[in-house]
């Protein structure tokens, strides 16, 4: 059976109904800052071990934005929420 991924709008839905769009804990350089801070923005990205938190976008579905926090070592969600609400402050 496919792993479920229980999305807000949605309910549970199979993992690959989904695509994962990066991480969603950098924050954007500011517009006038150094190319270095530009540069690790945009190319270096961490390769975590354990619970992280990604975008990812329910793109079989309601094509919504979701943070979804799971643990990269084992694969389980803990954790999935409305990219825009998140934004706002809604949910964590």
């Amino acid at each position: 059976m496919a792993s479920l991924i229980s999305c807000p709008h949605c309910g549970p839905r199979p993992k690959e109904e989904f695509a994962v769009r990066g991480d969603a804990t950098l924050l954007r350089p500011a517009p006038e800052a150094s190319d270095e801070a530009w540069h690790a923005y945009v190319y270096l990205r961490a390769n975590p071990r354990g619970v992280h938190v990604e975008h990812w976008q329910h793109v079989g579905g309601c094509r919504r934005f979701l943070v979804v926090e799971r643990n990269t070592l084992t694969h389980d969600v803990l954790s999935v929420a409305d990219a825009a609400e998140v934004a706002q402050g809604g949910a964590a």
